[in-house]
């Protein structure tokens, strides 16, 4: 079980968001609106208002949708086997549900226990990306004892889904997907799954929030339950009173990898489109603009000239890709799409993610002191490995040699990295010559200059602006306010050793 982000301490304990499936539970879980949807049985009574006085005909209802999903996935290279992190009685009694001769097996692959449900008659089944991740091959247990091999169609790392498919000529029990949920805070949940891989467990709880931002989860905030969920309950469904799955369980906020009441579901809406997409085209396409940005904080709006600190600030700009062919530049800050306000950087990338590659977008930007339009026309986003290269490339254009250190634009990817504050902008220094100015004013690998005679530095062209500047004005120094491990400090560097 790996933890996703660090949040913070409470008394003493170091708290993590985690995943909530390992090398050894995993558990997955979704329904589409997409497939016809079969009058769900009613409950034998009506839910009283408020506490209701059993869950047990909505759990008798829904349970059989639900399965335990178990992914073999090939060791990583000179690791050691992590095949379960249960007790050894546990691990035999496992492979007993599915092997059925009660015997381990030799090595073999690493297993992956987590959970899903079934959103059509035909055999689809949703569950996290995370507990699929790298599969060689998938089982499916069902709630009546039967496994099934299943089919990767297609999956959606951005926001941690899958979509999988059990061919067999059999009507499957299904749930379905609330594509416009209306839950608030306070309403009762019911989560169905294999913590530990137990298998059909049912825990009740509360919706304890909604709208939360977690980790790098860019295309989708989570809703936050305390309906109890552990390992193996990733992918597992999140119920209403009315039998209608609102979230697919997918992380949990823990200091030791178990339950302490916050845990986190992906909307059942934001799953209901992703699921679509990967029933129509097997993959999520995504508007692209091929920019790196990073929100505006107060500092960066004084320099720019706005009021308040909104938008996003345009720190990098992808060679001949949509924002590059449309003619926007570093320092930009993106106000408007579409006549529509943007607040943060964050607000800006879900919301070209939600435009189709080849749509032409309207932008609103401040350009030194100046409002004007740019149209762009969007590609498709890539893939991960794609964007990867990119930022290699982009990185080493970005880079500059001041004073004797190499310094490069301060990503969101450094940013976190580093472990510095999302708003944070400036220019991360990467190396230091020996000898050099920099060196000799005790510039270390990792440092952030902020501000270069008193403006801020959310760019190389802003840097060297102010170097320029301070030479025509015909002084020999310029005041760098840099931020290293001791806090920030400033640092006067001679304009005559800048070569």
């Amino acid at each position: 079980m790996k933890p996703i982000q660090r949040l913070g301490r409470l008394g003493g304990a170091s708290l993590m968001v985690l995943a909530i499936a390992s090398a050894a539970f995993v558990v997955d879980n979704a329904t589409s609106p997409a497939f016809a949807v079969q009058d769900q049985p009613r409950f034998a009574a009506a839910v009283p208002g408020g506490a209701p006085m059993s869950f047990a005909d909505l759990i008798e209802s829904v349970s059989p949708s639900v399965v335990t999903i178990q992914a073999s996935t090939l060791p990583d290279e000179g690791a050691e086997d992590q095949q379960f992190e249960s007790p050894r009685q546990f691990r035999e009694w496992l492979e007993r549900q599915f092997r059925g001769d009660g015997q381990m097996p030799q090595v073999r692959p690493r297993q992956s226990l987590g959970s899903g449900f079934f959103i059509s008659s035909e055999g689809h089944i949703v569950t996290n990306e995370h507990v699929v991740r790298g599969a060689q091959e998938i089982t499916i247990g069902t709630s009546d004892g039967e496994s099934y091999s299943a089919t990767l169609l297609g999956t959606d790392p951005q926001t941690d889904l899958a979509l999988l498919k059990v061919n067999e000529d059999i009507a499957f029990p299904f749930v379905t997907l609330e594509r416009d949920p209306a839950y608030r805070v306070g309403d009762w949940v019911v989560a169905v799954g294999n913590p530990f891989g137990l298998g059909g467990t049912a825990t009740a709880g509360i919706i304890s929030a909604t709208g939360r931002e977690i980790g790098n989860s860019t295309y989708n905030d989570f809703i936050q339950i305390d309906a109890p969920i552990n390992q193996g309950n990733s992918g597992g469904p999140t119920f209403d009173l009315e039998g209608n799955v609102v979230g697919v369980n997918s992380q949990i906020f823990s200091p030791t990898g178990g339950n302490v009441g916050i845990g986190f579901a992906i909307p059942s809406d934001v799953a209901a489109r992703i699921v679509d997409e990967l029933i129509e085209n097997g993959r999520v396409a995504r508007g692209w603009l091929g920019v790196s940005i990073q929100n505006v904080t107060e500092d960066i709006a004084e320099a720019e000239g706005l009021a308040e600190p909104v938008g996003a600030i345009v720190s990098s700009i992808v060679a001949e890709g949509p924002a590059d062919e449309a003619g926007f530049q570093r320092r930009d800050v993106i106000l408007e799409i579409n006549g529509e306000a943007i607040e943060t950087s964050r607000e800006l990338t879900r919301r070209i993610g939600q435009f189709n590659a080849g749509e032409r977008i309207r932008f609103k930007v401040l350009r030194e002191g100046r409002e004007l339009t740019i149209r762009a026309e969007l590609a498709d986003r890539p893939d991960e490995t794609a964007l990867n290269q990119m930022q290699s490339r982009q990185q080493a254009e970005t880079e500059v040699a001041m004073f004797g250190m190499r310094m490069m634009t301060l990503t969101d990817e450094i940013r976190e990295a580093r472990g510095l504050a999302d708003d944070q902008a400036g220019l991360v220094v990467e190396e230091v010559e020996p000898g050099s100015e920099a060196a000799r004013k005790g510039l270390v690998r990792g440092d952030v200059v902020l501000e270069a005679g008193g403006d801020a530095v959310a760019s190389i062209d802003a840097f060297q602006a102010a170097i320029d500047e301070a030479a025509s004005d015909g002084r020999s120094a310029i005041l760098l306010l840099v931020e290293g491990r001791g806090g920030q400090r400033y640092v006067a560097m001679q304009l005559d050793e800048n070569e």
